[in-house]
């Protein structure tokens, strides 16, 4: 059950706030790089007692498309980062030993990544018949965040028909918050779930843009810090947590820049998303998976090439505009994260467990003290 607030759900500067100095793009979303399209399928029924494998469900996947074009032959140079590895993925060995990913990246719950792997590789191997038999095998991305507390999630709900769905409603145009890979996230205490941010990074005649999509499912209520005022103090007791009840959590970061970067770049970008990740409240505790996925959508690597070498620009580390990407991680990784809590809606679960969605009244009014 989703119950609707009665205050708009908005985000970060829809509230006129913003995390760092950088200048937001204009959707101040992942999709703000060109051609990248995000999609949903959200899957919600049932209510009440838990029965294994029946319900109730609250769960979905959400893929994110790096281009609008044939991803497995045109790929995106990319790299990855495990900040805390407790968590389960598909395609990051070799994400990181060929720098290139060649499928959407999928979005899901714990137990489902061998089905969303599964049906995103049906899609793929329909759009490229040849694989695996005229040409080389293909690998899946794949992340997940762990939502059982609402969500049946031993029932594994999340079927070939949902993955294809969030695909062909993928656009520039997406949700965020309790919808998707986010429908039964918590995060920080409250309902979390998919959150998006951007940046923008200028110099003279040079323009490039980094968003960032998080699937946030972390952390406890007395650590939620947003624009560095740590929410603890605010909390009303009736609203604190049984401390014997709180998990660790996770969280998948996915990052997506026009800048022309090499695998190596890349991989520095995603080294910075812990700091961003830090200045919400996280400290990456123990059970807590906090993976990293970065692609540049320039300089991509033809599959069907058969030239001997390739020539392509990067950008020079010894620049403002390397340094201000740099920046832009940890700006978007931050406020993505504040955004998948303001975008939420509260929900009711399995056994009748209930997130709140964190109140907009209250942010505006501890952010203006």
């Amino acid at each position: 059950m989703v119950e609707e607030m009665d205050n708009k759900r908005s985000k970060l500067h829809e509230l006129g706030f913003q995390v760092g100095i950088l200048e937001r793009g204009e959707r101040n979303s992942i999709t703000d790089v060109t051609d990248v399209s995000v999609g949903h399928s959200t899957i919600i029924a049932g209510e009440g007692e838990l029965k294994p494998g029946f319900g109730p469900i609250r769960t979905g996947v959400t893929v994110v498309k790096p281009h609008s074009g044939n991803i497995y032959r045109d790929k995106v140079l990319a790299s990855s980062y495990v900040f805390n590895g407790y968590g389960k993925t598909t395609g990051l060995v070799q994400v990181e030993e060929l720098g290139t990913i060649e499928s959407y990246i999928g979005l899901t719950n714990t137990l489902n990544i061998s089905k969303v792997t599964d049906a995103l590789l049906d899609y793929h191997l329909e759009k490229n018949p040849d694989i695996g038999i005229k040409t080389s095998t293909i690998n899946i991305v794949v992340g997940e965040c762990h939502d059982g507390y609402l969500n049946d999630i031993q029932g594994r709900h999340v079927q070939k028909i949902h993955v294809l769905d969030a695909i062909e409603n993928a656009s520039s145009d997406f949700e965020e918050g309790s919808v998707g890979a986010g429908t039964g996230m918590s995060a920080l205490g409250y309902k979390g779930g998919i959150g998006s941010s951007s940046r923008v990074i200028k110099d003279e005649e040079i323009e490039y843009v980094l968003g960032t999509l998080v699937l946030s499912n972390f952390g406890r209520k007395n650590d939620l810090t947003i624009l560095g005022h740590n929410f603890a103090k605010f909390i009303e007791e009736s609203e604190k947590e049984e401390t014997s009840k709180i998990e660790d959590g996770s969280i998948i970061i996915v990052i997506a820049t026009n800048a022309p970067l090499n695998a190596r770049q890349l991989n520095r970008l995603a080294k910075r998303t812990p700091l961003g990740l830090a200045n919400t409240g996280s400290y990456g505790s123990h059970g807590s998976g906090d993976v990293a996925i970065v692609f540049s959508t320039e300089n991509k690597i033809d599959h069907d090439s058969k030239e001997k070498t390739k020539s392509m620009t990067i950008v020079n580390e010894n620049t403002k505009v390397f340094r201000d990407l740099l920046r832009a991680v940890v700006e978007t990784t931050e406020e993505a994260i504040i955004n998948s809590l303001l975008k939420a809606t509260t929900i009711i679960g399995r056994d009748n467990n209930k997130k709140e969605a964190i109140s907009i009244e209250k942010v505006k009014e501890i952010l203006s003290k």
